[in-house]
């Protein structure tokens, strides 16, 4: 049986000092079929160890319905990381960050309570129940069971969120209660007080920080005066959001950075080695004052690209580790050229325009009343003696189209804080709503979706609404399902439309679909669901993983929300991220 502890100054396998070189792979932004390669690449790079977060909205969208199957197999993923003969280190939350949806809280959990991330016995209840989960696929697959996870760590930053004593130790009990014998850890950043407030004496504390190596292990060793030093989510790269540049960390300066974490005897997290995909709608969103949803892309200038394929870093990284552990002779094979070729969209109607569903309410229903975990929910209501006017709204959560009588008048958006658009006289009034993703990190967690507050016209309340959920995912189908098109007449229509096209391939090949030409909306390939797609940049190229294609016949469906420009898929040989800061 091998151990895994804590010593004065090291990490301790079997009582002798090892230093943790990680990297972050989240089993849940990665098609499972690829995981074996991203985990192997993970070991040609030298890394001994595999982290990765546990999404909980992934694991039980809804309430008691929870699933560990498929995409979200974390046992299997586990088993190949041991197989590969990696250690693993597990981060279940409850809440995550990681750029993710909700910051990895369910909706329902988060609309249903207020007090989230505390010891309320209610957020608690609901919180162990979970953790049980969880620890009953990692506590067989320990170290001194032998498997392969070392550490665990209890919450994540909450430093940055809260003070709660209670809630950590709550979280510590049932942890050492479903039979977690490794050391337990915490993060925060290297910030006096984020230290102090997100810990325990009785846990290990380790730091998140991208630079400023020695400064930063200075201010941690502060706090956690004996064991070893861990950066556990060492930043080598940063994420994307809508209406912003591709970003990425110079690879020198990165190198230099883990060089120095690595010379000083301290173990490492690299975050991310593997960054993969946020598939459907699972990306987060930031809001400090202005709110910014985030790209599908979850590349985060990483190691291992977006396709798995090794990056200039991979190399420089691989070579700063060799200077402090064994690395393997092999190395990845090189990256293969995606197929490149176009092929015509056909329309196949419009997709928002489903008969209203429910009962007429004063108010429009957010998108938590309805329990509606898809993006979009189309509020109808008749205008008062059909006069138009200023429409006001006193938040739009987060992006809305508005027609009347089915002639768009405009959008409201909140990243823009848009609350007021003139309308036009007539009968009906239709506001298409667009959860762009949910805040994943600091107090806006949890926040409802649609129209939020009053809405009057020229001063008036407008009540009367009909709330309409739309399931993209189902749309989806039902055209995949239809297998039917409409003839292209030559004039390209516009508002949201949906399209579809097929394509031939020689053999299941990773794609990158250019959405350049198209404005606004949702890809999916033989029904597995890319992702979004948007003209406000920087993400141009859809990841489209070989597991999603087949050889010979494919087909494409896209649900446009405004217009297509170009009625053609491109698909190109790389993938396109969007310009970088100079």
């Amino acid at each position: 049986m091998t151990t895994f502890s804590l010593g004065d100054t090291d990490f301790l396998r079997d009582g002798q000092p090892h230093q943790v070189i990680s990297g972050a792979i989240h089993y849940f932004r990665v098609h499972p079929d690829l995981w074996q390669d991203r985990i192997r690449k993970a070991r040609l790079m030298g890394l001994n160890t595999i982290e990765t977060y546990v999404a909980w909205n992934a694991h039980e969208p809804r309430r008691g319905e929870w699933d560990a199957t498929g995409w979200n197999d974390l046992g299997l993923f586990l088993d190949l990381v041991h197989a590969e003969g990696l250690d693993a280190i597990v981060r279940p939350g409850p809440y995550i960050c990681a750029e993710w949806h909700n910051g990895g809280l369910p909706v329902w959990l988060t609309g249903s309570m207020g007090d989230l991330r505390s010891s309320a016995p209610e957020f608690l209840a609901e919180v162990s129940a979970y953790l049980r989960r969880v620890y009953d696929i990692v506590a067989p697959r320990q170290i001194d069971r032998g498997g392969p996870v070392v550490l665990v760590q209890i919450e994540n930053e909450y430093g940055a969120y809260g003070s709660d004593e209670a809630y950590l130790e709550a979280l510590v009990a049932v942890t050492r209660d479903a039979g977690i014998t490794v050391p337990l850890t915490t993060v925060d950043q290297p910030v006096d007080q984020m230290l102090s407030d997100g810990s325990l004496p009785e846990l290990h504390k380790t730091g998140s920080f991208g630079s400023r190596s020695a400064e930063r292990l200075a201010t941690l060793r502060r706090h956690q005066p004996t064991g070893p030093l861990m950066c556990s989510e060492f930043w080598d790269g940063w994420f994307d959001w809508w209406g912003g540049v591709h970003h990425t960390t110079d690879v020198a300066a990165a190198a230099a950075d883990l060089d120095a974490l690595l010379a000083a005897g301290a173990s490492v997290n690299i975050y991310m080695f593997h960054g993969g995909t946020n598939f459907g709608l699972s990306n987060g969103a930031n809001d400090k004052g202005r709110y910014l949803p985030l790209v599908t892309s979850y590349d985060y200038d990483a190691p291992l690209d977006e396709a798995g394929n090794p990056t200039e870093k991979f190399f420089a990284f691989r070579e700063v580790i060799a200077k402090y552990a064994p690395v393997p002779d092999d190395l990845p094979a090189p990256a293969s050229t995606a197929p490149a070729f176009d092929v015509p969209l056909s329309p196949a109607g419009a997709w928002t325009d489903a008969a209203g569903s429910g009962a007429v309410a004063a108010q429009p229903q957010t998108f938590d009343a309805l329990g509606h975990l898809s993006a979009l929910v189309r509020y109808d209501v008749d205008l008062p003696d059909r006069n138009g006017g200023l429409l006001l709204i006193d938040e739009v959560r987060d992006l809305a189209w508005v027609s009347v009588d089915g002639v768009a008048v405009g959008t409201l958006s909140r990243t823009r804080h848009d609350r007021a658009l003139r309308i036009p006289d007539g009968r009906t009034l239709s506001i298409l709503v667009e959860d762009q993703g949910r805040v994943n990190y600091d107090h806006r967690l949890g926040e409802e979706k649609g129209l939020i507050g009053e809405i009057t016209l020229d001063g008036v309340a407008v009540t009367g609404w009909r709330s309409t959920p739309l399931d993209i995912t189902a749309i989806a189908d039902a055209i995949t399902d239809a297998l039917i098109s409409e003839s292209a007449s030559g004039e390209v229509p516009g508002g949201p439309t949906a399209w579809t096209a097929e394509f031939d391939l020689d053999t299941a090949s990773d794609l990158f679909l250019d959405t350049a030409s198209w404005s606004k909306g949702y890809a999916f390939v033989n029904g597995f669901f890319l992702g979004r797609y948007w003209r406000n940049e920087p993400q141009r190229t859809l990841y489209v993983p070989a597991p999603a294609t087949r050889p010979g016949g494919n087909r494409l469906v896209v649900l446009e929300l405004e217009q297509i420009l170009t009625p053609a898929a491109r698909f190109i040989d790389a993938p396109a991220l969007g310009v970088t800061e100079e």
